[in-house]
């Protein structure tokens, strides 16, 4: 329980951290804010799953948090910032589970896959553009991946099969991952006009047309409905 609770705040730090390193908008551009909350399904727990062997004696996994989401806009003018914020960030392997569960990118950012089991995992994925695969290896080595193409990485363990995470990454800095009851902030977006978009693993939800105009706030509340 206290290792869940420190993995929340750091995924709250690190959603944070985007957001602190998000370039504001030139000073020849005006710049708003959007805000709101992503209304999900209930959140069904994880089906138990089937040891091999070589994990018995082990304890099960950890419960699966598919409560986020990521709001982003689609398309975000070039020009309106300099350099993207792209730094390094950790993807853990505890319990047979990746934390956090969900990561949100910018292009040219290097994930690390930490391996805190006392068994092998093998991390991969067969996302075109960023597929990958690190191969087997053992508690308290790590292994990275830098991620330069744009998309949404499905990630694995080619070992344990009920191992799952999502990586969505952006070539601009105007997305977020919501917080646990859903709310989300993303600011210093230029003023126009643009599509908001919500990405959830548990379905979809309308796309909605903003215009964000200088200094000020829009609210924007989604409600994703099960595929």
């Amino acid at each position: 329980m206290r290792r869940r609770l420190i993995l929340s705040v750091l995924a709250g730090l690190a959603a944070t951290s985007v957001l602190a390193a998000m370039p504001r908008a030139h000073a020849d551009f005006k710049a708003g804010n959007v805000r709101g909350r992503v209304q999900q399904p209930a959140v069904t727990p994880h089906g138990e799953y089937r040891p091999s062997v070589t994990d018995l004696g082990q304890p099960l996994h950890t419960p699966i948090d598919r409560s986020r989401a990521v709001v982003y806009i689609d398309a975000a003018p070039r020009q309106a910032f300099d350099a993207l914020p792209a730094g390094r960030v950790r993807l853990d392997q505890h319990n047979q589970t990746f934390e956090p569960h969900l990561l949100a990118i910018t292009v040219g950012t290097t994930v690390d896959f930490p391996n805190d089991d006392p068994m092998f995992h093998n991390v991969l994925s067969l996302a075109r553009g960023n597929s990958f695969d690190l191969g087997r290896y053992p508690r308290g080595q790590s292994r990275s991946v830098r991620f330069d193409t744009p998309g949404i990485v499905p990630v694995v363990c080619d070992i344990h099969a009920h191992m799952s995470a999502y990586i969505l990454v952006f070539s601009h800095p105007f997305f977020v991952i919501t917080d646990e009851v859903g709310r989300y902030a993303i600011p210093n977006i230029p003023s126009g006009t643009y599509t908001l978009k919500v990405w959830s693993e548990l379905g979809a939800a309308d796309a909605k047309r903003i215009t964000i105009t200088d200094g000020t706030t829009l609210d924007v509340d989604f409600q994703v409905v099960r595929r």
